[in-house]
Order: structure tokens, then sequence, then C-alpha cells
């Protein structure tokens, strides 16, 4: 099996178990994620234990893919280098903070539940690609200054 068909499977199987997850954990629920960022109300703790799962699990697994020296099928791993916090980086995480308190949504649920074509997900979907191309076309993203040639062998 190739390159990018080993690429493209594991990342289909990703994406399966990331959607999964979410089903299972009831975080395509809109109102799941209202509850916990309304405090003052009938608040709902669930994200809490979903991130305080995902972090125990992402934390080990982290530990244990680096002790590897590098990735099963690439020349190495592809880590952020970026260490600077700017407007670009602020202004992206307010409106994501912003989107996802006024719809209950972040990209990954709303993705995952689509296929149920529930008007204000539609609407939240097309928000999100309407503003990603906002995006691009007033602010380009900065080219990598340590870009990956050779992602890995291509046989």
């Amino acid at each position: 099996m190739g390159f990018v068909m080993r690429s493209t499977a594991v990342g289909l199987v990703a994406g399966l178990l990331f959607g999964a997850g979410l089903a299972v954990s009831g975080m395509t629920d809109p109102n799941v994620v209202l509850g916990f960022l309304d405090p003052a109300g009938t608040w709902n703790p669930a994200l809490a234990l979903v991130m305080a799962g995902a972090l125990a699990v992402t934390g080990p697994g982290y530990r244990l893919a680096f002790r590897r020296g590098r990735p099963l099928w690439a020349e190495r791993f592809s880590v952020p280098t970026a260490r600077r916090t700017d407007v670009r980086l602020i202004g992206g995480a307010a409106l994501f903070g912003i989107g996802w308190g006024l719809a209950g949504y972040c990209p990954g649920p709303a993705l995952a539940v689509l296929s149920a074509a529930w008007p204000g997900t539609l609407v939240f979907v097309a928000a999100t690609v309407g503003g990603l191309a906002v995006s691009r076309t007033l602010s380009p993203a900065p080219s990598d200054p340590n870009p990956n040639p050779n992602p890995g062998p291509t046989a």
C-alpha cells in the first residue's frame, strides 16, 4: 500500500473514530455545549468530562508517539514551530469562541452531524466555510519557515 493510500486510510479511520466519539459523548448536540457555557443556568459538565478524557488519552499518546523517534509513514514529525502570540492568533481564537458560544458547535461536531441537515448546522457550516474564504483572502497564512518537502516514501 502506497504512502498516499496509507495516509488516506489512517485519516479516514481517525475521522470515523473522532466522529463516533463525538456522537457517543453527546458533543454533536449543541445544547450540551451551550449548557456547559452557561454556569449561571442549567450547567452541564459533560464537555469538561469529555475534555478531561481527551487529555488523559492524548498526553500519554503523544509521549508514546514521540518516543518512537519518527512517525510510521513520514521522515519526521510535523510539529508547529511558532511560539509568538500575535493578533492573528488572538483574533482567530476570539472568533472561534464567539461562534462556539453562539451556535454550540465547533467545526468537528458540525461536520459530524452535517448529514442530519439540521438548518442550524447547515448555516453554521456555510458560515464557517465563508469565514475561511474571507480570512484566506484578507490575511493569507504565512509560509512555513520549516516546510517538510518529503512527507515520506511514496511507495
